[in-house]
């Protein structure tokens, strides 16, 4: 590549939009309106979206059948850094389809450009999002989004080294920690990678020693970030009243120190509301590696043996069908024997 591709994007970009597909527009309604507390606005029959800020658009819900995210998207500082990672990409032969003007529009950007990503999930960068003029209804103080974006994506994967080698190539990702975490006799590793200074802006989760994935969806969970104590408590709070599933309990995390609840969204995969997590300094920060997920907390709710039997299931099922990756943007990947000492 030349030096303008080699160039860091670290700290330019921003995880900034989700786009989900659906079917279940009235459950989906429910759950983040009057339950997690968003701004919702309906755009057709086909369409509504979510908001946080004063972006036009983070959670982007179209109807379809997948019940799932299938696209990420990363707002960048400024159309260099776009060109920059379009060149990047397209440096490594892999195709890039250039976003419709209509697309644009539903997301609330100015630019877009879309290619392959890890699992599946299209990735999309975008430049100029759109403020909008109107204000918030929500039931929430507010979120923290800014330059940390809307919170992190976590995903399973039997390809661990070649998901964290793919966002090392495309966005300059940085390992911030890991987890090592036993669940129901599986051992768990996950990768917690950063591209500016929230702690981790995409999680990677895989079983050690097993090439299996256990989810069903592309996703395992999505995380927002409250502004208060009190709007993670009322949430909370409105879930349970709501008849909403909760997957865990309140409880804090070992590594990034965030406050949190898990929620089971309509489609499937889990909804984390967090508070409070640490902020990365990077001129002291230094990657280690912990023993659990949580120091408190954080305890499933309501999960049957037929759950574990599903996640089981689910496993073997990923056994006979090959994960999608990009191997052009992974390149040797990053493998476990890098990972630092515990703490």
């Amino acid at each position: 590549m030349t030096t303008f591709e080699n160039a860091s994007v670290f700290g330019a970009v921003h995880l900034g939009h989700i786009v989900i597909e659906t079917n279940r527009f009235t459950d989906w309604r429910r759950f983040g309106t009057d339950a997690v507390g968003m701004h919702h606005d309906d755009l057709d029959t086909g369409l509504m979206r979510f908001r946080l800020d004063d972006r036009e658009c983070r959670f982007l819900l179209r109807r379809g059948p997948a019940e799932d995210v299938v696209a990420t998207g990363w707002h960048v500082d400024d159309h260099a850094t776009f060109e920059q990672i379009e060149a990047r990409v397209r440096a490594h032969g892999v195709p890039v389809v250039e976003g419709t003007a209509e697309e644009a529009r539903t997301r609330g950007v100015e630019r877009l450009l879309r290619f392959p990503g890890p699992k599946g999930i299209a990735q999309e960068i975008c430049a100029t999002p759109a403020v909008s003029p109107e204000p918030l209804r929500m039931l929430a103080s507010g979120w923290v989004t800014g330059d940390f974006g809307l919170g992190h994506v976590a995903i399973t994967t039997a390809k661990p080294a070649l998901t964290h080698g793919y966002f090392t190539t495309v966005f300059d990702a940085r390992l911030t920690d890991y987890i090592d975490e036993t669940i129901s006799g599986v051992k768990l590793r996950i990768r917690f990678l950063r591209v500016n200074e929230r702690h981790h802006s995409v999680a990677v989760a895989a079983v050690r020693g097993l090439p299996i994935d256990p989810v069903r969806t592309r996703v395992q969970h999505l995380n927002i970030q409250t502004a208060t104590l009190d709007d993670l408590a009322r949430s909370y709070e409105r879930v349970h009243e709501l008849g909403f599933d909760m997957a865990l309990s309140v409880g804090q995390h070992t590594n990034d120190r965030e406050l949190s609840y898990y929620a089971r969204t309509p489609s499937g995969f889990e909804w984390e509301v967090g508070w409070n997590p640490v902020v990365i300094d990077e001129s002291t920060w230094e990657p280690s590696t912990h023993r659990g997920i949580s120091v408190w907390g954080h305890r499933p709710v309501g999960r049957t043996i037929i759950d574990k039997l599903d996640q089981f299931r689910f496993g073997a099922r990923s056994l006979a069908r090959p994960e999608r990756t990009v191997p052009a943007l992974s390149g040797a990947g990053v493998p476990d024997d890098r990972a630092p000492a515990p703490r």
